[in-house]
């Protein structure tokens, strides 16, 4: 199958994901499981967005592409990671929210990621309706090896990007990006799940 391309420039438009919206995958099977799964498949090009550091100068490049493997759809993000310029990013992207995600008295205490790449480390990045800042986030780091692995990321383990003091609330999340950064790299990493966990 042919790649789709989602974008390659970070003028391609995405969309809110609501609580009680998810992609491929209806509410109730949702509530049944307990946690929110949002697997890709065919029409997920319409909720994500490629967006590098040549926003704001940069000379990093990269892409996106939405693949397939058997059943198994995935977002592929590619590219060369450099900090000339003040630069150093390529990301993939997605608004979200879960401001009405409490369920039993519980909150959203994590997220969770099926996903593969070249052995390096990547970073999610969160932004909160309450940064105090435009370029104010959570983020955490994992590594993406070359065979497809579940990887678990506690909210509690995310770090604010100038402040250690603020624990990181579901309730306040507005986006959610899987960011190669912060060094000259090569970036290879596909994802096909994203997990949020109580």
């Amino acid at each position: 199958m042919k790649p789709l391309i989602l974008s390659k420039v970070g003028t391609f438009c995405f969309l809110l994901i609501t609580f009680m919206l998810t992609l491929g995958i209806n509410t109730r099977s949702i509530a049944s499981e307990g946690d929110l799964s949002f697997p890709f498949n065919s029409d997920s090009g319409k909720y994500w967005q490629y967006v590098s550091d040549r926003v704001m100068g940069g000379v990093s490049d990269g892409q996106v592409n939405l693949e397939q493997d058997g059943e198994i759809y995935y977002a592929r993000l590619t590219g060369n990671v450099s900090t000339r310029n003040n630069g150093g990013f390529i990301q993939l992207r997605s608004g979200i929210s879960f401001a009405n995600s409490e369920k039993d008295g519980k909150n959203l205490q994590g997220v969770r990621l099926n996903v593969r790449g070249n052995g390096e480390t990547y970073e999610i990045h969160i932004t909160t309706n309450d940064r105090t800042y435009r370029g104010d986030y959570y983020s955490a780091t994992f590594k993406a090896d070359f065979d497809w692995k579940m990887i678990d990321l506690p909210f509690n383990k995310f770090k604010r990007k100038r402040s250690n003091n603020t624990k990181l609330d579901a309730q306040n999340i507005t986006r959610l990006g899987i960011v190669a950064y912060g060094r000259e790299y090569v970036a290879d990493i596909s994802v096909s799940t994203i997990e949020f966990y109580y």
